[in-house]
């Protein structure tokens, strides 16, 4: 039988060391701090979200008989807008949809230069109540 040598693992370290430098028989611990420590955390928590997302997103929900992705019915896009009641396939209303509320006819007609009164809410509900009430009439 062979006789085991006492000093093979200090032997294979230093031929590491010769062929590689000294940093790879470093234990990994000694480069660990808090600091990394807490990155190292905050980097699986935003990736834990985004699977979490993207799990949720490819989801299939069964709607009227059909499997859909459950990302094609949460989007919460309302298009109609609620001032003249239209539905918009217009990209240039979505600023005027997100910022004020209504379309961009409905901005050059009841908006603009009069944008204070437009965001008072009960203001906006008088006027447009006024303005339709006017249309049925006459």
């Amino acid at each position: 039988m062979k006789k085991r040598d006492s000093n093979w693992v200090v032997k294979i370290e230093k031929a590491i060391a010769e062929k590689y430098g000294h940093i790879a028989i470093q234990n990994p611990r000694s480069f660990w701090n808090e600091e990394k420590e807490a990155s190292y955390l905050d980097q699986i928590k935003q990736r834990y979200k985004k699977d979490n997302k993207r799990r949720e997103s490819l989801e299939k929900i069964n709607k009227d008989g059909f499997f859909l992705s459950k990302k094609l019915l949460t989007k919460d896009e309302d298009r109609v807008c609620p001032a003249c009641f239209e539905y918009s396939f217009n990209l240039k209303d979505d600023l005027y949809m997100n910022k004020y509320d209504c379309c961009w006819k409905c901005y050059v007609q009841f908006v603009e230069r009069r944008e204070e009164r437009w965001m008072n809410i009960d203001q906006r509900v008088e006027f447009l109540g006024n303005f339709y009430k006017g249309k049925d009439n006459g």
